[in-house]
């Protein structure tokens, strides 16, 4: 039984759990199996993030946060953590079916991220960016085509899950660049080790972690400072930021490390032994050179509309959801804004901002509404105005 198979089933392998082992799956290659036990730990650690934040967060908890309800927010989250739970049910199956067992003792400590709903949010910005990068790179270790084409129908799902998580940041762009950027194993447990409470032996050794310990936003111009157990005396080294797009990493001397004017959303920073831009492709990327990290910073510099509008509150406020501090101990880096003020959003009047059934209770909105034409107040010039639904 394939994964794709195994994931139509789902129901029954809630409920009966079938052990059901084709002679040629029980021979997987031992590499596969090692992927699969990684991403699941990784589905696991996903979902208990999830879970653990809603049933700590409340109401009040989302309105200190900017939100104006936990509603929208509390709607994603959930559908996020089943999507998880079910990506982990589903992979634990599938390692059965090949004779080989998941790895189910590994604990996670997200304290340091529940300290407030708005480090939730912007961890769970980490958290989602770390799942795509990880399949990403995890796909070209597999040996099976099967096997890839599963891994990509989760990853295509973190990825939606990571654009939704950038509009609900309200200062994130949706889709920041045409392409994202793959990590290895070793990579993506320098950003989820933090989280891994006690043992938990995956097959894969850890890069040392690195920290930014810049305080404020992190836009383009800022000269980034760096704490790792890696980094010590006067060593020569290097920066390098990894984004989606480009060939390379950018790379600086450490002294200099400043954040370009063309970057925006998710950068993967490492410190290295030397100025060789790394490759942005996993196979052939130049690991032994590899100080520390990577840490994840978001440099955030085209805030959208869209965001508002998932925001509720027809405006786009730019602020800086993690601490330093706090990033440090969770992911590596904080969370940058690249406005320095806020960017305010003038809604068409025909914009009623809500969350709900709709005037006439025939459809549920998110966000927003259309006003019958009698209520409407007297035509103004508006910066955004939502389309008028069809003629039904």
């Amino acid at each position: 039984m394939s994964l794709v198979a195994l994931a139509a089933t789902l129901p029954l392998l809630v409920s009966a759990a079938p052990a059901i082992v084709r002679p040629a799956l029980a021979k997987r290659a031992a590499l596969d199996i090692t992927v699969f036990q990684f991403a699941d730990v990784l589905e696991q650690l996903e979902s208990a993030f999830y879970e653990q934040a809603l049933a700590k967060f409340k109401e009040p908890d989302f309105i200190a946060a900017g939100f104006p309800s936990s509603k929208v927010a509390v709607e994603q989250f959930i559908k996020i953590q089943k999507d998880e739970a079910t990506h982990s049910v589903v992979l634990q199956a599938a390692l059965k079916s090949f004779g080989a067992k998941p790895i189910t003792s590994c604990k996670f400590n997200f304290a340091p991220a529940l300290t407030d709903v708005a480090t939730m949010a912007a961890t769970a910005r980490v958290v989602e960016n770390v799942g795509v990068s990880a399949y990403l790179g995890g796909a070209t270790l597999l040996s099976d085509p099967v096997l890839v084409a599963a891994a990509g129908s989760i990853l295509t799902v973190e990825a939606r899950h990571q654009s939704i998580l950038n509009l609900l940041s309200g200062t994130g762009t949706a889709i920041p660049n045409a392409f994202d950027f793959a990590l290895t194993p070793s990579e993506v447990l320098a950003l989820a080790g933090p989280f891994i409470d006690g043992p938990c032996d995956l097959g894969v050794p850890a890069n040392v972690p690195l920290q930014v310990t810049n305080t404020g936003a992190i836009v383009p111009g800022t000269k980034l400072t760096f704490a790792s157990t890696a980094i010590t005396g006067q060593q020569n080294l290097h920066c390098q930021m990894l984004v989606g797009g480009k060939g390379t990493a950018i790379p600086f001397p450490i002294a200099d490390c400043v954040v370009p004017k063309d970057i925006n959303g998710p950068v993967a920073i490492f410190v290295t032994s030397d100025g060789q831009p790394l490759l942005n492709n996993v196979v052939h990327r130049a690991s032994g050179q590899t100080v520390a990290g990577p840490a994840l910073a978001f440099i955030d510099i085209e805030p959208q509309t869209l965001g508002a509008l998932a925001r509720g509150n027809g405006q786009v406020v730019a602020t800086a959801t993690i601490s330093p501090g706090q990033a440090s101990s969770i992911a590596g880096a904080p969370t940058g804004t690249g406005t320095a003020a806020p960017v305010r959003v003038t809604l068409s009047p025909q914009a009623n901002l809500r969350t709900g059934p709709s005037t006439d209770g025939a459809i549920n909105v998110v966000g927003w509404e259309i006003k019958p034409k009698a209520q409407l107040p007297a035509p103004a010039v508006a910066a955004v105005a939502p389309p008028a639904p069809a003629a039904t």
